[in-house]
């Protein structure tokens, strides 16, 4: 593994995470609500061609203690366990000051625990959830738990099967987004929580109505996360909420061995092609830098990224054509072209992309192979909570030879 065990976070001081920059995640996330919004295995060697992937029966962690769970690699929240319940805590990553909010988990019907005056209490387990994005989605549906979901921000944007069979049923309903959430019906509706995203200058004030009338809400800001492995593990806040503490040990624990196992066979890939990441956007070319979710991932996939060490206050380098060109004009790969789905697409936009060296080599992976008639792409939703197999496509399309057999999962060739 390229990186440790990172420390839990703690609410007394801002960790590392509230300094990193948001741009290229935020533009990912923006993404993901216009192109996005089932469980399988990352490869041992490699997946049959005619298989279809699933989970192996995992092993519990060796450290994991029955009933709980701990923090390894995310950032924006803590889990502790005290007499009587549980304490879930978010932490801000929008605030200069440190800013924390403390969710206090009651077995239902039991005494709520003296002390954590300002915490806001939730019942476990969860009987019915409102999510407001697509990575609620995968986050419930990753413990097998999908019929919880009473509501969502936006029906189109939901991959999973279960969901969709319930949305089809009208089990589900929408809830609306941002100045469009329908606070009377979710009131009506009354959810034992809703689980909100979090933005740059927005926090739970945006849900005082809901609160008023004593549903709960939980924002999340799990797209911050710097490392694929971080942004996975908020499965643990759901995994609290809904008392499947083992099954989340158990689950997660195989994720992070899988990735862990392919991220070495990246590294120990004696050639690192060079890659490109992205399209412009109303002429600025957003390419992450050194500590975003992305870059991590090329790295653990074994490339050349002109990028990789460069930082940027914002999250992601805002940089012209100009700036790219030269190095797209030598590139090996080029990966996430945005909405292009066809070459013609991509020279649409501007004719001088088809002098960069993946063009002419048919070597363009876009993210998108997932797509459903909806127009969600699970990449935005089971992808964050199964990085092993996102890098299991990265690996087969930077070095082929080291997956011979994988069949790609999230991505495809544009042609």
């Amino acid at each position: 593994m390229p990186h440790s065990l990172l420390p839990t976070g703690q609410a007394g001081g801002v960790p590392s995470f509230f300094s990193f920059r948001r741009s290229f995640a935020l533009a990912a996330l923006l993404l993901s609500s216009l192109a996005s919004a089932g469980q399988v295995a990352a490869p041992r060697a490699a997946a049959p061609k005619s298989a279809t992937p699933r989970v192996a029966p995992p092993k519990p962690a060796a450290t994991a203690v029955r009933g709980r769970t701990t923090v390894d690699f995310a950032k924006g929240f803590t889990i502790s366990y005290v007499p009587g319940g549980k304490v879930v805590t978010i932490l801000s990553p929008f605030e200069q000051k440190t800013t924390a909010t403390r969710y206090l988990l009651v077995p239902r019907g039991a005494a709520r625990p003296k002390g954590y005056a300002d915490a806001i209490v939730i019942e476990t387990p969860l009987r019915t959830l409102v999510g407001l994005s697509s990575m609620h989605v995968a986050l419930v549906d990753f413990l097998g738990a999908a019929d919880v979901l009473v509501g969502l921000g936006n029906l189109k944007y939901a991959s999973a099967p279960r969901v969709r069979q319930r949305i089809a049923a009208g089990k589900i309903i929408e809830a609306g987004q941002g100045k469009e959430l329908n606070n009377e019906q979710l009131i009506a509706q009354h959810p034992d929580l809703v689980m909100a995203t979090g933005w740059p200058g927005e926090g739970l004030t945006r849900y005082q109505t809901l609160q008023a009338a004593g549903v709960p809400v939980m924002i999340n800001s799990e797209w911050v996360e710097s490392t694929p492995l971080g942004r996975a593990e908020w499965v643990k806040v759901v995994a609290a909420l809904l008392d499947k503490e083992d099954l989340v040990n158990q689950k997660f624990g195989q994720v992070v061995r899988e990735y862990q196992r392919l991220a070495a066979l990246g590294h120990r890939a004696t050639k690192k092609p060079r890659v490109i990441v992205g399209l412009p956007f109303k002429d600025v070319w957003h390419v992450p830098d050194t500590d975003s979710y992305m870059a991590q991932f090329l790295r653990d996939a074994g490339t050349t990224y002109q990028w990789d060490k460069t930082k940027s206050p914002q999250g992601s380098l805002a940089l012209s054509f100009e700036a790219v060109a030269p190095v797209a004009l030598t590139a090996d790969y080029w990966l996430q072209t945005g909405t292009a789905t066809t070459k013609a697409d991509i020279v649409a936009q501007d004719a001088r992309y088809a002098a960069f060296a993946p063009f002419k080599t048919g070597r363009l992976y876009n993210n998108n192979r997932r797509t459903n008639a909806q127009g969600s792409n699970d990449y935005w939703e089971s992808g964050a909570v199964r990085p092993d197999l996102l890098l299991a496509d990265l690996i087969k399309i930077l070095h082929p030879e080291l997956l011979p057999t994988w069949q790609l999962y999230y991505y495809q060739q544009v042609k």
